[in-house]
């Protein structure tokens, strides 16, 4: 995420979130990591999802999808996978 949008926009949250997500079953199986995106302040996405006044920022899709093929593009360059 830092290689992507620079480490001042990017919180590492050391502060545990707590969701309600069933995610920590799938890291049971698999390791990975839970990332916010960072939708926005105010009129421009800033509530929490599970919300009546949620309204996903679709301006934020492109970065979403950047980061994902960041994401594979480095774990696919890296030592190989077992």
């Amino acid at each position: 995420a830092t290689d992507l949008v620079g480490e001042n926009n990017v919180d590492d949250l050391k502060d545990p979130v707590l969701g309600s997500e069933d995610f920590a079953y799938m890291l049971e199986a698999r390791p990975g990591a839970y990332i916010f995106i960072g939708n926005g302040v105010g009129s421009e996405g800033g509530c929490m999802v599970h919300n009546p006044q949620y309204d996903f920022n679709d301006k934020i899709l492109g970065l979403g999808a950047k980061y994902w093929v960041s994401l594979a593009e480095s774990f696919l360059s890296g030592p190989a996978v077992q």
